[in-house]
Order: C-alpha cells, then sequence, then structure tokens
C-alpha cells in the first residue's frame, strides 16, 4: 500500500486509506468517528483572505479598549494588556500570563503559521518546513481560547452594567471578528491542504 494514500485520524492515530468521496461526503475514522478528510473544494484565495482579514482584527483587538467604563463621573478604558498587568499586579501571575497566552501569542501563532502556509500555496510552491508548521498549527489549535475570552467580557459587562455606565469599544468589536474568523479558519480541511502541498514543487 503507497504511503500517499493513507490518512492518519489526528485525534486518535488510527491510520486508514483514502477512497475517493462523492461530492460533499465526509469520511470519519472508524474507531473514534472523528473527521478525517471530506470532499470540499479548497478555496485558497478565501481562505487566504479570511486569515488576513483574522490578522487585521487581532491588531485592533491588542490596539484599541474593550470597554469603557464611567463610574462617579471617573472615565476609564480597558484594554487586554491593562487586563494582563491588572491582573499581574493583583498577584495573580499565573493567571495573567495563561490569558497572555491563549489570547494573544497562541492565535499571534496560528495567524502566523497559516500565513507561512497559505501564502506560497497560493503561488503554487511547497512552504518550507510545510509538515512541521501543520502539526505546530494541530497542536496550537486547543489553545486558542479567544471565545472564552469572549464569554468572559460579556458576562462581566452584564454584571458591572448596574454599578457603572458600560460602552463597547473598538477592541471588544474586533476580538468578536476575531472569535469567528479564527473559528472559520480552525475547521478548514488540513488534509486538503496536505494534499495541495504535495502536489506543489518545494
Amino acid at each position: 500500500m503507497r504511503s500517499d494514500t493513507l490518512v492518519i485520524c489526528q485525534y486518535c492515530d488510527a491510520v486508514h486509506e483514502r477512497r475517493p468521496l462523492p461530492t460533499g461526503a465526509v469520511a470519519r475514522c472508524c474507531r473514534c468517528d472523528g473527521e478525517l478528510y471530506c470532499d470540499k473544494p479548497l478555496n485558497l484565495d478565501a481562505l487566504l483572505a479570511l486569515t488576513l482579514t483574522a490578522a487585521l482584527a487581532f491588531v485592533l483587538a491588542n490596539s484599541y479598549p474593550i470597554v469603557e467604563m464611567e463610574l462617579q463621573r471617573s472615565r476609564n478604558t480597558i484594554s487586554l494588556w491593562g487586563a494582563v498587568v491588572a491582573a499581574y499586579d493583583s498577584g495573580i501571575g499565573l493567571v495573567a500570563v495563561l490569558a497572555a497566552a491563549t489570547l494573544f501569542f497562541f492565535p499571534m501563532l496560528q495567524i502566523m503559521a497559516l500565513l507561512w502556509v497559505l501564502v506560497p500555496l497560493r503561488v503554487g510552491r511547497r512552504p518550507p518546513a510545510f509538515a512541521m508548521v501543520m502539526h505546530a498549527l494541530r497542536h496550537m489549535r486547543p489553545w486558542g481560547m479567544i471565545e472564552v475570552f469572549m464569554l468572559g467580557v460579556l458576562v462581566s459587562v452584564v454584571k458591572l452594567v448596574g454599578l457603572a455606565q458600560i460602552a463597547p469599544d473598538v477592541g471588544l468589536w474586533a476580538f468578536a471578528a476575531l472569535t469567528l474568523l479564527m473559528t472559520a479558519l480552525v475547521s478548514v480541511d488540513a488534509q486538503a491542504l496536505w494534499a495541495r502541498a504535495e502536489a506543489c514543487p518545494p
């Protein structure tokens, strides 16, 4: 059996033989029922546009305040890094480090890795260190927790509405957009990217 016809489940490492699928069908692992691959056309232009938009949303989310709060005629703005620093100064350094990692470093690395893969593929070349970058993307996927942060911010805003005037700022809308974009990007068929890379010259 040729190695290029084999598919390894990313969830349980079971090995399967790749077979042609009807349009729109999904192949699933017989051991864990995880998705192996699907017959969906890979639109590199759309993926690259989504990734570039995610990069822009990421910059805006980390450059502008998340909310503006007015309490007793005192107006303050809260940004992601302001919240991280406040958590660190409050003596919960571990929480601050985890927040910085899951809300800034891992999403940034995911976006950079996707650009590293998609830009060369778009021009018909195999990206350098393609396999290593794809494995890194797979390992980073569970660590991007922007949607958890968004939920936490919304809960906090609801609780603070009765105590102060709260107004969402540019950073919050950018984080909301980034949440949707990253959700779309992590659902990309990795097997289709592997197949496209294998068909391209290095």
